[in-house]
Protein backbone atom coordinates (compact mmCIF):
# COMPACT_ATOMS: atom_id res chain seq x y z
CA UNK A 1 0.00 0.00 0.00
CA UNK A 2 2.88 2.36 0.81
CA UNK A 3 4.33 1.72 -2.63
CA UNK A 4 1.03 2.73 -4.24
CA UNK A 5 0.94 5.87 -2.14
CA UNK A 6 4.49 6.75 -3.11
CA UNK A 7 3.54 6.33 -6.76
CA UNK A 8 0.61 8.62 -6.03
CA UNK A 9 3.04 11.29 -4.76
CA UNK A 10 5.10 11.40 -7.94
CA UNK A 11 1.91 11.30 -10.06
CA UNK A 12 0.73 14.32 -8.10
CA UNK A 13 4.08 16.00 -8.76
CA UNK A 14 3.57 15.60 -12.49
CA UNK A 15 -0.14 16.45 -12.55
CA UNK A 16 0.38 19.39 -10.21
CA UNK A 17 3.06 20.71 -12.56
CA UNK A 18 0.56 20.71 -15.43
CA UNK A 19 -2.99 21.66 -14.52
CA UNK A 20 -2.41 25.33 -13.72
CA UNK A 21 -2.85 27.15 -17.07
CA UNK A 22 -2.42 30.86 -16.60
CA UNK A 23 -1.70 30.32 -12.89
CA UNK A 24 1.63 28.62 -13.68
CA UNK A 25 3.49 31.82 -12.84
CA UNK A 26 1.94 31.91 -9.38
CA UNK A 27 2.90 28.26 -8.87
CA UNK A 28 6.50 29.08 -9.65
CA UNK A 29 6.29 32.17 -7.46
CA UNK A 30 5.00 30.09 -4.60
CA UNK A 31 8.14 28.01 -4.72
CA UNK A 32 10.05 31.07 -3.49
CA UNK A 33 8.01 31.32 -0.31
CA UNK A 34 9.67 28.32 1.35
CA UNK A 35 11.61 28.99 4.52
CA UNK A 36 15.37 28.87 4.55
CA UNK A 37 17.39 27.78 7.52
CA UNK A 38 18.93 30.33 9.91
CA UNK A 39 22.42 29.43 8.76
CA UNK A 40 21.48 30.00 5.09
CA UNK A 41 20.03 33.42 5.89
CA UNK A 42 23.16 34.35 7.79
CA UNK A 43 25.63 33.33 5.08
CA UNK A 44 23.79 33.97 1.80
CA UNK A 45 24.10 37.37 0.11
CA UNK A 46 20.98 38.93 -1.43
CA UNK A 47 21.70 40.35 -4.87
CA UNK A 48 18.24 41.87 -5.45
CA UNK A 49 14.52 41.26 -4.96
CA UNK A 50 12.10 40.42 -7.78
CA UNK A 51 8.54 39.35 -8.63
CA UNK A 52 8.60 35.85 -10.19
CA UNK A 53 5.79 36.97 -12.50
CA UNK A 54 8.12 39.75 -13.76
CA UNK A 55 11.63 38.32 -13.19
CA UNK A 56 13.26 40.87 -15.47
CA UNK A 57 12.29 43.70 -13.06
CA UNK A 58 14.77 44.01 -10.14
CA UNK A 59 14.30 45.89 -6.82
CA UNK A 60 16.99 46.97 -4.37
CA UNK A 61 14.96 46.28 -1.22
CA UNK A 62 12.20 43.94 -0.02
CA UNK A 63 8.54 44.86 -0.10
CA UNK A 64 5.27 44.14 -1.85
CA UNK A 65 5.22 43.51 -5.60
CA UNK A 66 3.67 46.33 -7.65
CA UNK A 67 2.43 43.71 -10.14
CA UNK A 68 0.89 41.02 -7.91
CA UNK A 69 -0.53 40.94 -4.38
CA UNK A 70 2.47 39.07 -3.00
CA UNK A 71 5.86 39.87 -1.41
CA UNK A 72 9.00 40.26 -3.48
CA UNK A 73 11.40 37.31 -3.52
CA UNK A 74 15.15 37.59 -2.78
CA UNK A 75 17.73 36.49 -5.32
CA UNK A 76 20.77 35.02 -3.54
CA UNK A 77 24.33 35.06 -4.81
CA UNK A 78 24.77 31.31 -4.31
CA UNK A 79 21.79 30.29 -6.46
CA UNK A 80 22.71 28.30 -9.56
CA UNK A 81 22.90 30.35 -12.74
CA UNK A 82 23.70 27.55 -15.09
CA UNK A 83 20.62 25.42 -14.43
CA UNK A 84 17.35 25.67 -12.54
CA UNK A 85 17.34 28.01 -9.54
CA UNK A 86 16.21 26.72 -6.18
CA UNK A 87 12.94 28.56 -6.63
CA UNK A 88 12.11 27.23 -10.09
CA UNK A 89 10.71 23.79 -9.31
CA UNK A 90 10.24 21.09 -6.72
CA UNK A 91 12.69 19.08 -4.64
CA UNK A 92 12.40 15.44 -3.56
CA UNK A 93 14.64 13.92 -0.93
CA UNK A 94 17.12 11.42 -2.50
CA UNK A 95 15.93 8.60 -0.23
CA UNK A 96 12.36 9.16 -1.39
CA UNK A 97 13.53 9.14 -5.02
CA UNK A 98 14.85 5.62 -4.50
CA UNK A 99 11.56 4.49 -3.00
CA UNK A 100 9.66 6.01 -5.93
CA UNK A 101 11.94 4.22 -8.45
CA UNK A 102 12.19 7.33 -10.61
CA UNK A 103 13.67 6.50 -14.02
CA UNK A 104 15.55 8.91 -16.25
CA UNK A 105 16.49 9.28 -19.90
CA UNK A 106 18.85 11.62 -21.74
CA UNK A 107 17.81 14.00 -24.51
CA UNK A 108 19.58 12.69 -27.64
CA UNK A 109 20.28 13.96 -31.15
CA UNK A 110 19.33 11.19 -33.60
CA UNK A 111 18.04 10.73 -37.14
CA UNK A 112 14.23 10.38 -37.24
CA UNK A 113 11.59 9.76 -39.87
CA UNK A 114 13.29 7.24 -42.13
CA UNK A 115 10.81 4.34 -41.95
CA UNK A 116 7.44 3.34 -40.56
CA UNK A 117 6.24 -0.28 -40.58
CA UNK A 118 2.60 -1.29 -40.31
CA UNK A 119 0.03 -3.68 -41.83
CA UNK A 120 -2.67 -3.28 -44.44
CA UNK A 121 -5.44 -5.06 -46.37
CA UNK A 122 -6.08 -4.98 -50.12
CA UNK A 123 -9.36 -3.44 -51.25
CA UNK A 124 -11.12 -3.10 -54.58
CA UNK A 125 -10.61 0.17 -56.42
CA UNK A 126 -13.81 2.04 -55.55
CA UNK A 127 -13.13 4.56 -58.30
CA UNK A 128 -13.48 1.80 -60.91
CA UNK A 129 -17.01 0.44 -60.61
CA UNK A 130 -19.22 -0.44 -63.62
CA UNK A 131 -22.91 -1.38 -63.56
CA UNK A 132 -24.63 -3.37 -66.35
CA UNK A 133 -28.33 -2.49 -66.72
CA UNK A 134 -31.03 -2.96 -69.35
CA UNK A 135 -32.37 0.10 -71.17
CA UNK A 136 -35.62 -1.65 -72.22
CA UNK A 137 -37.69 -4.76 -71.49
CA UNK A 138 -36.54 -8.03 -73.05
CA UNK A 139 -35.28 -11.58 -72.52
CA UNK A 140 -32.00 -13.31 -71.71
CA UNK A 141 -31.04 -15.61 -74.56
CA UNK A 142 -27.64 -16.80 -73.29
CA UNK A 143 -25.20 -16.37 -70.39
CA UNK A 144 -21.44 -17.00 -70.52
CA UNK A 145 -20.95 -19.01 -67.33
CA UNK A 146 -19.62 -16.28 -65.07
CA UNK A 147 -20.10 -16.22 -61.30
CA UNK A 148 -19.57 -13.70 -58.51
CA UNK A 149 -15.85 -13.21 -57.86
CA UNK A 150 -14.72 -14.10 -61.38
CA UNK A 151 -12.00 -11.93 -62.90
CA UNK A 152 -13.04 -10.50 -66.28
CA UNK A 153 -11.25 -8.28 -68.77
CA UNK A 154 -12.70 -5.31 -70.59
CA UNK A 155 -14.93 -6.53 -73.45
CA UNK A 156 -15.58 -10.00 -71.97
CA UNK A 157 -19.15 -11.14 -72.87
CA UNK A 158 -21.55 -11.39 -69.94
CA UNK A 159 -24.91 -12.25 -71.56
CA UNK A 160 -26.83 -12.19 -74.87
CA UNK A 161 -30.22 -10.47 -74.63
CA UNK A 162 -33.16 -9.90 -77.00
CA UNK A 163 -35.16 -6.66 -76.85
CA UNK A 164 -38.19 -6.71 -79.26
CA UNK A 165 -38.72 -2.96 -78.91
CA UNK A 166 -35.32 -2.29 -80.46
CA UNK A 167 -36.12 -4.51 -83.49
CA UNK A 168 -38.66 -2.01 -84.84
CA UNK A 169 -36.31 0.93 -84.27
CA UNK A 170 -33.56 -0.83 -86.23
CA UNK A 171 -35.95 -1.48 -89.12
CA UNK A 172 -36.72 2.27 -89.34
CA UNK A 173 -33.00 3.04 -89.27
CA UNK A 174 -32.39 0.67 -92.23
CA UNK A 175 -35.13 2.48 -94.19
CA UNK A 176 -33.45 5.84 -93.59
CA UNK A 177 -30.12 4.37 -94.74
CA UNK A 178 -31.73 3.46 -98.10
CA UNK A 179 -32.87 7.06 -98.59
CA UNK A 180 -29.28 8.23 -98.21
CA UNK A 181 -30.05 11.63 -96.63
CA UNK A 182 -27.08 12.31 -94.31
CA UNK A 183 -29.00 14.61 -91.94
CA UNK A 184 -31.80 12.04 -91.58
CA UNK A 185 -29.27 9.23 -91.05
CA UNK A 186 -27.50 11.24 -88.33
CA UNK A 187 -30.80 12.03 -86.58
CA UNK A 188 -31.92 8.37 -86.75
CA UNK A 189 -28.55 7.19 -85.42
CA UNK A 190 -28.80 9.62 -82.51
CA UNK A 191 -32.32 8.36 -81.74
CA UNK A 192 -31.05 4.77 -81.44
CA UNK A 193 -28.36 5.89 -79.00
CA UNK A 194 -30.89 7.69 -76.84
CA UNK A 195 -32.98 4.51 -76.68
CA UNK A 196 -29.97 2.77 -75.12
CA UNK A 197 -28.85 0.64 -78.07
CA UNK A 198 -25.08 0.12 -77.73
CA UNK A 199 -22.89 1.92 -80.30
CA UNK A 200 -21.36 -1.37 -81.50
CA UNK A 201 -24.85 -2.73 -82.32
CA UNK A 202 -25.72 0.43 -84.29
CA UNK A 203 -22.44 0.11 -86.20
CA UNK A 204 -23.17 -3.56 -86.95
CA UNK A 205 -26.63 -2.68 -88.34
CA UNK A 206 -25.05 -0.09 -90.66
CA UNK A 207 -22.42 -2.55 -91.90
CA UNK A 208 -24.64 -5.62 -92.41
CA UNK A 209 -27.94 -3.82 -93.21
CA UNK A 210 -29.61 -6.43 -91.02
CA UNK A 211 -31.66 -6.12 -87.83
CA UNK A 212 -29.76 -7.42 -84.83
CA UNK A 213 -32.27 -9.36 -82.76
CA UNK A 214 -29.74 -10.46 -80.14
CA UNK A 215 -27.18 -8.23 -78.45
CA UNK A 216 -24.19 -9.13 -76.30
CA UNK A 217 -23.63 -7.25 -73.07
CA UNK A 218 -19.88 -7.00 -72.32
CA UNK A 219 -17.77 -5.97 -69.35
CA UNK A 220 -17.02 -2.24 -69.72
CA UNK A 221 -13.89 -2.48 -67.50
CA UNK A 222 -11.45 -5.11 -66.26
CA UNK A 223 -11.97 -6.34 -62.71
CA UNK A 224 -13.94 -8.89 -60.74
CA UNK A 225 -17.68 -9.53 -60.76
CA UNK A 226 -19.05 -8.16 -57.49
CA UNK A 227 -22.72 -9.09 -58.20
CA UNK A 228 -24.46 -11.08 -60.98
CA UNK A 229 -28.23 -11.25 -61.41
CA UNK A 230 -28.64 -12.62 -64.92
CA UNK A 231 -29.73 -16.14 -65.90
CA UNK A 232 -30.64 -17.79 -69.18
CA UNK A 233 -34.33 -17.41 -70.15
CA UNK A 234 -35.20 -14.76 -67.55
CA UNK A 235 -37.37 -11.77 -68.40
CA UNK A 236 -35.79 -8.33 -68.13
CA UNK A 237 -37.38 -5.01 -67.18
CA UNK A 238 -36.17 -1.53 -67.99
CA UNK A 239 -33.43 -0.36 -65.62
CA UNK A 240 -32.82 -3.80 -64.13
CA UNK A 241 -29.25 -4.32 -62.83
CA UNK A 242 -27.66 -7.41 -64.33
CA UNK A 243 -24.12 -7.21 -62.97
CA UNK A 244 -21.61 -4.95 -61.21
CA UNK A 245 -17.87 -5.06 -61.80
CA UNK A 246 -15.12 -3.56 -59.62
CA UNK A 247 -11.67 -2.73 -60.92
CA UNK A 248 -8.44 -4.07 -59.42
CA UNK A 249 -5.78 -2.32 -61.53
CA UNK A 250 -4.55 -0.27 -59.85
CA UNK A 251 -5.68 -1.91 -56.61
CA UNK A 252 -6.07 -0.19 -53.26
CA UNK A 253 -4.19 -1.04 -50.08
CA UNK A 254 -5.55 0.41 -46.83
CA UNK A 255 -2.96 0.58 -44.04
CA UNK A 256 -3.58 1.45 -40.38
CA UNK A 257 -1.21 4.15 -39.11
CA UNK A 258 -1.07 5.12 -35.39
CA UNK A 259 -2.32 8.65 -34.80
CA UNK A 260 0.99 9.58 -33.17
CA UNK A 261 2.77 8.93 -36.47
CA UNK A 262 0.25 10.20 -39.01
CA UNK A 263 1.99 13.60 -39.23
CA UNK A 264 4.87 11.95 -41.10
CA UNK A 265 2.57 10.57 -43.84
CA UNK A 266 1.88 12.76 -46.87
CA UNK A 267 -0.01 12.24 -50.13
CA UNK A 268 2.35 11.02 -52.81
CA UNK A 269 4.73 9.37 -50.33
CA UNK A 270 6.41 6.22 -51.60
CA UNK A 271 5.36 2.90 -50.10
CA UNK A 272 6.64 -0.67 -50.34
CA UNK A 273 4.26 -3.59 -49.74
CA UNK A 274 5.21 -7.21 -49.12
CA UNK A 275 2.77 -10.14 -49.43
CA UNK A 276 3.09 -13.64 -48.03
CA UNK A 277 2.08 -15.15 -51.39
CA UNK A 278 4.75 -13.41 -53.47
CA UNK A 279 8.46 -12.87 -52.77
CA UNK A 280 8.82 -9.60 -54.67
CA UNK A 281 8.01 -6.21 -53.16
CA UNK A 282 5.36 -4.02 -54.78
CA UNK A 283 5.96 -0.27 -54.88
CA UNK A 284 3.10 2.22 -54.70
CA UNK A 285 2.17 5.65 -53.42
CA UNK A 286 -0.19 7.23 -50.89
CA UNK A 287 -3.26 8.66 -52.63
CA UNK A 288 -5.39 9.59 -49.62
CA UNK A 289 -5.48 9.84 -45.82
CA UNK A 290 -8.97 9.00 -44.58
CA UNK A 291 -10.63 11.65 -42.35
CA UNK A 292 -11.77 9.38 -39.49
CA UNK A 293 -9.95 7.84 -36.52
CA UNK A 294 -10.57 4.33 -35.21
CA UNK A 295 -11.21 5.08 -31.52
CA UNK A 296 -10.50 1.47 -30.50
CA UNK A 297 -7.06 1.05 -32.07
CA UNK A 298 -6.27 4.82 -32.24
CA UNK A 299 -5.24 4.45 -35.89
CA UNK A 300 -6.04 6.30 -39.11
CA UNK A 301 -6.42 4.52 -42.46
CA UNK A 302 -4.07 5.52 -45.24
CA UNK A 303 -5.09 4.58 -48.81
CA UNK A 304 -2.30 3.36 -51.08
CA UNK A 305 -2.44 2.68 -54.83
CA UNK A 306 -0.55 -0.37 -56.14
CA UNK A 307 -0.13 -1.54 -59.76
CA UNK A 308 -1.83 -4.89 -60.49
CA UNK A 309 -1.55 -5.52 -64.22
CA UNK A 310 -1.34 -9.30 -63.87
CA UNK A 311 -4.21 -9.45 -61.40
CA UNK A 312 -2.11 -11.34 -58.84
CA UNK A 313 -3.10 -9.08 -55.96
CA UNK A 314 -6.52 -10.03 -54.63
CA UNK A 315 -8.87 -7.97 -52.43
CA UNK A 316 -8.63 -9.20 -48.84
CA UNK A 317 -4.91 -10.07 -48.92
CA UNK A 318 -2.80 -8.90 -45.97
CA UNK A 319 0.35 -6.89 -46.59
CA UNK A 320 3.34 -5.61 -44.62
CA UNK A 321 3.66 -1.92 -45.41
CA UNK A 322 6.78 0.21 -45.23
CA UNK A 323 6.48 4.00 -45.49
CA UNK A 324 9.61 5.87 -46.53
CA UNK A 325 10.04 9.43 -45.26
CA UNK A 326 12.85 11.93 -45.54
CA UNK A 327 15.21 11.32 -42.57
CA UNK A 328 15.91 14.34 -40.35
CA UNK A 329 18.23 14.91 -37.40
CA UNK A 330 16.20 15.79 -34.30
CA UNK A 331 16.37 15.94 -30.51
CA UNK A 332 14.42 12.99 -29.14
CA UNK A 333 13.14 11.66 -25.83
CA UNK A 334 11.20 8.47 -25.03
CA UNK A 335 7.46 8.71 -25.73
CA UNK A 336 6.61 8.05 -22.07
CA UNK A 337 8.57 11.11 -20.98
CA UNK A 338 5.99 13.44 -22.56
CA UNK A 339 2.92 14.43 -20.55
CA UNK A 340 0.04 15.57 -22.75
CA UNK A 341 -2.49 17.83 -21.03
CA UNK A 342 -4.64 18.56 -24.08
CA UNK A 343 -3.51 22.18 -24.28
CA UNK A 344 0.25 21.73 -24.06
CA UNK A 345 2.98 19.10 -23.81
CA UNK A 346 5.34 18.95 -20.84
CA UNK A 347 8.53 17.11 -19.95
CA UNK A 348 9.88 16.96 -16.38
CA UNK A 349 13.59 17.90 -16.46
CA UNK A 350 15.79 16.57 -13.65
CA UNK A 351 18.44 18.92 -12.21
CA UNK A 352 21.10 18.50 -9.55
CA UNK A 353 20.36 18.14 -5.83
CA UNK A 354 17.08 16.30 -6.41
CA UNK A 355 15.27 19.17 -8.14
CA UNK A 356 12.75 18.82 -10.96
CA UNK A 357 11.40 21.40 -13.41
CA UNK A 358 8.36 21.11 -15.75
CA UNK A 359 9.24 22.34 -19.26
CA UNK A 360 6.74 23.03 -22.05
CA UNK A 361 7.94 21.44 -25.30
CA UNK A 362 6.94 21.45 -28.94
CA UNK A 363 6.64 17.94 -30.37
CA UNK A 364 7.65 16.59 -33.77
CA UNK A 365 7.13 13.21 -35.40
CA UNK A 366 7.31 9.92 -33.53
CA UNK A 367 8.45 6.43 -34.45
CA UNK A 368 6.41 4.82 -31.68
CA UNK A 369 9.30 4.67 -29.19
CA UNK A 370 11.05 8.03 -29.54
CA UNK A 371 9.47 11.40 -30.23
CA UNK A 372 11.17 14.47 -31.68
CA UNK A 373 11.39 17.65 -29.59
CA UNK A 374 11.33 20.75 -31.80
CA UNK A 375 11.59 23.29 -28.99
CA UNK A 376 12.09 23.37 -25.20
CA UNK A 377 14.99 20.99 -24.51
CA UNK A 378 18.72 20.75 -25.17
CA UNK A 379 20.85 17.71 -25.97
CA UNK A 380 22.27 16.03 -22.88
CA UNK A 381 19.54 17.11 -20.45
CA UNK A 382 18.12 14.45 -18.13
CA UNK A 383 14.35 13.95 -18.18
CA UNK A 384 12.01 11.88 -16.02
CA UNK A 385 10.53 8.86 -17.79
CA UNK A 386 7.09 8.51 -16.21
CA UNK A 387 4.98 5.36 -16.42
CA UNK A 388 1.27 4.90 -15.88
CA UNK A 389 0.38 5.68 -12.27
CA UNK A 390 -2.78 4.54 -10.55
CA UNK A 391 -4.17 7.50 -8.60
CA UNK A 392 -5.94 6.25 -5.51
CA UNK A 393 -8.94 8.53 -4.93
CA UNK A 394 -9.01 7.46 -1.28
CA UNK A 395 -5.34 8.25 -0.62
CA UNK A 396 -4.59 10.53 2.30
CA UNK A 397 -1.49 12.15 0.79
CA UNK A 398 -3.06 15.32 -0.67
CA UNK A 399 -1.08 17.33 1.89
CA UNK A 400 2.13 15.83 0.54
CA UNK A 401 1.03 16.78 -2.97
CA UNK A 402 0.39 20.29 -1.81
CA UNK A 403 3.92 20.45 -0.39
CA UNK A 404 5.28 19.30 -3.72
CA UNK A 405 3.43 22.19 -5.36
CA UNK A 406 4.81 24.73 -2.89
CA UNK A 407 8.41 23.62 -3.50
CA UNK A 408 9.12 22.29 0.00
CA UNK A 409 11.42 19.31 0.30
CA UNK A 410 9.59 16.06 1.17
CA UNK A 411 11.15 13.16 3.06
CA UNK A 412 9.96 9.58 3.29
CA UNK A 413 9.31 9.99 7.04
CA UNK A 414 6.77 12.74 6.30
CA UNK A 415 4.94 10.46 3.90
CA UNK A 416 4.26 7.89 6.58
CA UNK A 417 3.09 10.48 9.12
CA UNK A 418 0.13 11.75 7.08
CA UNK A 419 -3.18 10.94 8.82
CA UNK A 420 -6.77 11.30 7.69
CA UNK A 421 -9.53 13.09 9.60
CA UNK A 422 -13.26 13.52 9.05
CA UNK A 423 -15.57 16.45 9.54
CA UNK A 424 -19.10 17.76 8.87
CA UNK A 425 -19.99 21.36 8.16
CA UNK A 426 -21.27 24.11 5.87
CA UNK A 427 -19.29 25.62 3.00
CA UNK A 428 -18.84 29.37 3.48
CA UNK A 429 -16.53 30.13 0.56
CA UNK A 430 -14.95 28.26 -2.36
CA UNK A 431 -11.92 29.24 -4.47
CA UNK A 432 -9.53 27.26 -6.66
CA UNK A 433 -7.04 27.20 -3.75
CA UNK A 434 -9.19 26.97 -0.60
CA UNK A 435 -12.57 25.90 0.80
CA UNK A 436 -13.76 27.70 3.95
CA UNK A 437 -16.02 25.50 6.11
CA UNK A 438 -17.98 26.10 9.32
CA UNK A 439 -17.50 22.64 10.78
CA UNK A 440 -18.64 20.79 13.85
CA UNK A 441 -16.21 19.64 16.55
CA UNK A 442 -13.47 17.23 15.45
CA UNK A 443 -12.60 15.15 18.51
CA UNK A 444 -9.53 13.47 16.99
CA UNK A 445 -7.75 16.83 16.86
CA UNK A 446 -9.33 18.29 19.99
CA UNK A 447 -11.06 21.00 17.91
CA UNK A 448 -14.33 22.62 18.83
CA UNK A 449 -16.83 23.90 16.31
CA UNK A 450 -15.24 26.68 14.23
CA UNK A 451 -14.95 28.26 10.80
CA UNK A 452 -11.61 27.72 9.05
CA UNK A 453 -10.04 27.35 5.63
CA UNK A 454 -8.84 24.08 4.09
CA UNK A 455 -6.58 23.90 1.08
CA UNK A 456 -7.89 22.45 -2.18
CA UNK A 457 -6.02 19.46 -3.66
CA UNK A 458 -4.07 19.70 -6.91
CA UNK A 459 -7.29 19.01 -8.81
CA UNK A 460 -9.88 21.24 -7.06
CA UNK A 461 -13.37 20.05 -6.16
CA UNK A 462 -15.48 22.07 -8.60
CA UNK A 463 -18.85 20.54 -7.71
CA UNK A 464 -18.91 22.11 -4.23
CA UNK A 465 -20.60 25.53 -3.87
CA UNK A 466 -21.12 28.09 -1.13
CA UNK A 467 -23.93 27.08 1.22
CA UNK A 468 -23.59 23.31 0.68
CA UNK A 469 -23.78 21.04 3.70
CA UNK A 470 -20.84 18.66 3.34
CA UNK A 471 -19.04 15.69 4.79
CA UNK A 472 -15.30 15.91 4.18
CA UNK A 473 -11.98 14.25 4.91
CA UNK A 474 -8.63 15.98 5.16
CA UNK A 475 -4.97 15.41 5.94
CA UNK A 476 -2.43 17.37 7.95
CA UNK A 477 1.18 17.71 6.85
CA UNK A 478 3.22 20.55 8.33
CA UNK A 479 1.05 23.63 8.57
CA UNK A 480 -1.35 22.62 5.78
CA UNK A 481 -4.80 21.03 6.13
CA UNK A 482 -5.75 19.67 2.70
CA UNK A 483 -9.12 18.21 1.74
CA UNK A 484 -8.77 14.75 0.21
CA UNK A 485 -12.49 14.03 -0.26
CA UNK A 486 -15.70 16.04 0.07
CA UNK A 487 -19.36 15.29 -0.69
CA UNK A 488 -22.67 17.05 -0.32
CA UNK A 489 -25.16 15.84 2.31
CA UNK A 490 -28.79 16.52 3.18
CA UNK A 491 -29.96 18.67 6.12
CA UNK A 492 -31.42 15.54 7.79
CA UNK A 493 -28.03 13.82 7.78
CA UNK A 494 -26.46 17.00 9.14
CA UNK A 495 -28.78 17.07 12.18
CA UNK A 496 -28.26 13.39 12.93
Amino acid sequence: MLKNKLAFVIAGLIVGSLGIGSGAGYWYAHQNDKKQTVSDQATAKVLYWYDPMKPEQHFDKPGKSPFMDMPLVPKYADESTSGMTESAGVKIDPSLQQNLAIRYATVEQVVMGNTLLTNGILQANERQIAILQTRASGFVQRVYGHAVGDIVTQGSPIADISIPEWTGEQTEFLAVLKIGDRSLIQASRQRLRLLGIPPNVIHQVEQTHQVQSNMTLSAPISGFIDSLEVHSGMTLTMGQTLASIKGINPIWLEAAVPETQIAGIKRGAKVEATFAAYPQKVSGKVIDILPTLDTTSRTIKVRIELPNREGQLKPGMFASVKFSNNPQSSLVVPEQAVIRTGTRNIVIVAHEQGRFEPVVVQLGQSDGNKIAILQGLNAGQKVVVSGQFIIDSEANLQGVLDKLNTGQSITSSQVTKASIYQGIGKVEKVTAQDITISHQAIAELGWGAMTMGFKQPVQPFTQIQQGDQVSFRFTHVGDAYVISDISKMSMTSMKN
